[in-house]
């Protein structure tokens, strides 16, 4: 059962009808220098000390394996992503919040290794939110979101959280992700992300519909060979949103997909 859609806060203006966040631009999830972090925050979380060695330690062991970042720039931008498709369509902050920490720490079971990554990354954000302060009821809904995050693994949305965080993961398809500085050598992966020199999530509350839009080099990589790796993720992404009652399309180059 899908949770119930809120409306705005007692006092909080309505959301526009349509709002965007383009990846990689300055995030409003950052904290000001030489601020200490109340507990049982995003920022709280962001600032422990194990989390930051486990997401460096993920993102270095995952590049000795051939895969694109995953460090403090991809858990950042989909925690921007995730915190800001829940605020977007009217959900309150404190589960915005949450949604940013799920998302900031969806990739951390890669410290471990990357098959089941979601899985043992759940179990290990256990004991960082515990001894943070979070309660049992956030632990519980940030341990579902990371276990559930990963197409390959079997991961479902299972509560608006979650599909927030599916949505922001899989929207990050950009060219910064590229670690192999040589073109040459690139893999599928690499081209596809390479190609990709935006990438927008646009929600409208009033038409109910999210949408990811990309500019994609088409010289870099064809068009097909974003679908032939990312078709599965895509599928996901609009499970995510209907999760949220909403719509998911997918516009690449001006052109929608899906």
């Amino acid at each position: 059962m899908s949770e119930v859609l809120p409306g705005p806060m007692p006092g909080e203006p309505p959301p526009a009808d349509e709002e965007s966040r383009t990846h990689r631009t300055e995030t409003e999830l950052e904290l000001p220098v030489g601020v200490k972090p109340p507990m049982a925050t995003f920022h709280a979380v962001r600032a422990d000390e194990k989390v930051r060695s486990w997401i460096r330690s993920a993102n270095q062991q995952t590049g000795a394996i051939g895969y694109t970042e995953h460090g403090e720039r991809h858990a950042l931008t989909t925690a921007d992503g995730a915190s800001f498709i829940l605020k977007a369509l009217g959900h309150d902050a404190r589960r915005c919040e949450i949604a940013a920490v799920a998302a900031y720490l969806h990739d951390i079971g890669n410290v471990v290794t990357r098959e089941k990554h979601g899985q043992t990354g759940a179990l290990l954000s256990k004991g960082i939110l515990e001894d943070l302060g979070f309660t049992f009821d956030e632990i519980a809904t940030v341990m579902g979101a990371i276990a559930n995050h990963e197409e390959s693994e079997g991961g479902q949305p299972v509560s608006a959280v979650s599909a927030a965080v599916i949505i922001a993961d899989k929207s990050d398809v950009h060219r910064s992700r590229v670690r192999n500085p040589k073109t040459t050598s690139f893999d599928i992966h690499d081209r596809v992300n390479y190609a990709a020199t935006s990438a927008e999530i646009k929600v409208s509350r009033r038409e109910k519909r999210i949408t990811l839009q990309l500019t994609v080099d088409t010289a870099v990589s064809p068009l097909m060979e974003y679908f032939e790796i990312f078709l599965t993720r895509m599928s996901l992404s609009r499970k995510a949103a209907e999760f949220l009652h909403c719509s998911f399309a997918l516009i690449i180059n001006d052109i929608r997909l899906l």
